[in-house]
């Protein structure tokens, strides 16, 4: 059979226009449809290093943070003690939270760790409440709630009691000298062992 030259013409443009569907669905599709996922990953993995590097500079401020803290504490735990009921004190007086009675009571914990726990009961408005455990969870000072009872008399709010335990951490300035020591018999016997 022989074709006309409008048959021709014709054959050739439908061979080229499935040619092009065939193309278009088998490489074209799956290549953008490829680089679209690439982008997406790329993107999703500097998101992932930009959060990386902001828990590494907050890891930094962080650590020189506790690090002061540390020195502090290591002078007296009394002194830190001391640094968080005025802290409490203070914190009650800018929310106007009526605190009637603050017990601390120190309790040693492994690891050179002094555990010092508080129990706070006071009275206040719901916003006075608020505002206060607020300023609580977000201190610098190594404090956190460990127990809370919170209590109304009316439903309004009006007036609410509050009966808090805190407990607060510090350095044991005691157990510094013997895990010094200890270091510093050790290096002594490392250095007789090199002499060997």
């Amino acid at each position: 059979m022989v074709l006309s030259k409008r048959e021709r013409i014709l054959a050739i443009g439908m061979i080229v226009v499935i040619g092009a569907l065939v193309l278009n669905t088998i490489l074209i599709n799956p290549l953008a449809a490829g680089r679209e996922a690439t982008r997406n990953e790329k993107l999703k993995l500097e998101a992932d290093i930009a959060e990386a590097q902001n828990v590494f500079a907050k890891r930094k401020i962080l650590e020189r943070k506790w690090k002061s803290l540390l020195v502090e504490d290591s002078q007296n735990a009394t002194g830190s003690e001391s640094r968080i009921a005025r802290a409490l004190t203070e914190w009650s007086r800018q929310t106007r939270l009526d605190v009637t009675s603050v017990k601390p009571d120190r309790t040693d914990t492994q690891k050179g760790m002094t555990e010092t726990t508080f129990v706070l009961a006071g009275r206040g408005s719901l916003d006075a409440v608020a505002s206060f455990l607020y300023r609580v969870e977000t201190s610098e000072l190594p404090v956190k709630v460990v127990d809370m009872q919170l209590g109304s008399s009316s439903e309004s709010g009006d007036s609410m009691s509050l009966q808090l335990r805190l407990s607060a951490i510090s350095m044991n300035p005691a157990s510094k000298a013997p895990e010094k020591a200890s270091t510093k018999k050790q290096a002594e016997a490392n250095n007789e062992d090199e002499m060997l």
